[in-house]
């Protein structure tokens, strides 16, 4: 954990509030701006930026298929170097999760599961949207983190 976080969560309302603002806005690759584009991470970001403040670091440019080979879980140790890890069998509400999207692969597919047991995501074609967080998800499911609050200056 950097030292610009406590190891407390950010209150589960307020990432899932965060989240649903952000519903209907257009898929565009490596963007990160509400209401206008984004991709999956680029949604992540956003709820970062709103629920934590200014990212902690830059993201590099990557390409649609940056995940289909290798052994690194890049997103998970990234996201293990500023947010809170927890248990991926029952993660809580407003945790962000990570999902395989084929097996064997790595995770590289991110979205935010609510209060009602929906997941908030971004998808190709679709934007961000809010479904049901299904059996196939669930099977997908990685990894799971929580938002962490910002270290009082």
């Amino acid at each position: 954990m950097t030292t610009g976080f406590i190891l407390r969560p950010v209150a589960r309302a307020k990432v899932i509030a965060a989240a649903r603002a952000w519903l209907g806005t257009p898929y565009h690759d490596q963007q990160s701006a509400k209401g206008v584009g984004c991709d999956c991470l680029g949604l992540a970001r956003g709820i970062w930026r709103e629920v934590v403040g200014p990212e902690p670091f830059p993201i590099p440019p990557y390409s649609r298929d940056w995940g289909e080979a290798g052994p690194r879980e890049v997103l998970a140790e990234g996201a293990r170097d500023c947010m809170i890890e927890v248990g991926r069998h029952d993660p809580p509400p407003g945790a962000l999760l990570m999902f395989r999207m084929r097996e064997r692969a790595i995770a590289k597919h991110v979205g935010i599961l609510t209060d009602t047991g929906t997941l908030i995501h971004a998808r190709e074609r679709l934007g961000v949207i809010e479904e049901s967080f299904t059996r196939s998800w669930r099977r997908r499911l990685a990894f799971a983190f929580l938002y962490p609050q910002p270290r009082r200056r």
